[in-house]
């Protein structure tokens, strides 16, 4: 098939990008390298296609994607905090992104899209495990800009016939996770100070659970999504078996030292993932424990980035704080 990836140079889509060469997809990658880094795609950067583009304004887009037949759509600003200051530069990129790329889609008769979705569109779920039919509370603006821009993809599968599936992603995790300076994801905090020898700064008491799914699964949902013949759905994306902060930090090893739980974050994530299984036929196959020895192999990834202390963070986070009380 003919390819188009949009952020494959970012953590999730740099692994889709290898399984679909692997499995002797043509592959071009659209990336304005934001966030994303071309070490991301060493491995196969010999034989793929890369575009630099803003995806929120470029208008050259539509010319690469005439003759495409699968199109992955994973570009997005992605970090919690900053969305809070700045809600419409992820709305322009998350949304406006979005519906560019959806446009750019259907005048090209694309054959598949698949757009890569959050499961923070549930917020604060009332039901575990939370299926697809659960209620939608977005509680930060990067969840809300995510979720609209699923709508939008939905609107074009409804409107456009453009054959569309959106897979609600539950903590992605692995090799390649962000290290940039900006505070977010847990694991990407814990590696750099375990590396550094410092705490591990955990949240609350650290009993909440997170649905933790690791990122060549992931990957591999993608595929399958592309190649089934199922459209106009909504799918999660998980495990099913949320594990705890406070088990993390007990198997990558260290002292804990404890912050402040934060408001508008669940006690608790675990995704629902009959309907991947029934529609998809796909599972995860890597299991959490297995999925933290990989990555502490990966740990000197991590060299360069920021070791956060309860203080940097406090700073890092109070307009969360300050917004979201």
């Amino acid at each position: 098939m003919k390819v188009i990836v949009t952020g494959g140079a970012g953590f999730i889509g740099s692994h889709l990008v290898e399984a679909l060469v692997s499995d002797g997809h043509t592959v071009t990658v659209i990336d304005d390298f934001s966030s994303g880094e071309r070490r991301n795609l060493a491995a196969v950067v010999k034989k793929i296609r890369i575009y630099v583009a803003d995806i929120a304004k470029d208008r050259k887009l539509k010319q690469i994607f005439r003759g495409t037949d699968w199109v992955f759509h994973l570009a997005a600003r992605a970090d919690i905090v900053p969305s809070i200051t700045m809600p419409l530069l992820y709305h322009n990129i998350n949304v406006t992104g979005t519906i560019n790329i959806l446009e750019a889609a259907r005048l090209g008769r694309v054959k598949r899209f698949i757009y890569a979705a959050s499961s923070s569109c549930y917020g604060v779920p009332e039901r575990y495990p939370t299926d697809e039919f659960a209620l939608i509370a977005p509680m930060y603006p990067y969840a809300l800009t995510k979720y609209l821009g699923e709508l939008a993809v939905l609107h074009w599968g409804q409107v456009y016939k453009l054959p569309i599936l959106s897979l609600r992603l539950f903590n992605v995790y692995g090799p390649r996770s962000r290290t940039s300076g900006l505070y977010g994801a847990v694991f990407g905090t814990f590696l750099a100070q375990k590396r550094a020898g410092k705490p591990l700064t955990v949240v609350g008491n650290g009993s909440q659970v997170r649905d933790f799914t690791y990122v060549t699964d992931v990957a591999r949902a993608f595929v399958k999504a592309a190649g089934s013949d199922i459209s106009n759905e909504v799918i999660n994306i998980g495990t099913g078996k949320p594990q705890s902060i406070n088990s993390l930090v007990k198997l990558i090893g260290g002292h804990a030292t404890h912050i402040p739980k934060r408001p508008g974050e669940p006690d608790k994530t675990q995704a629902d993932i009959r309907k991947a299984k029934r529609l998809l036929h796909w599972k995860p196959t890597t299991s959490f424990e297995d999925g933290v020895k990989l990555m502490l192999a990966h740990i000197d990834n991590w060299k360069d980035a920021p070791v956060w202390t309860p203080k940097k963070i406090e700073k890092a986070t109070k307009d969360w704080f300050a917004y979201l009380t």
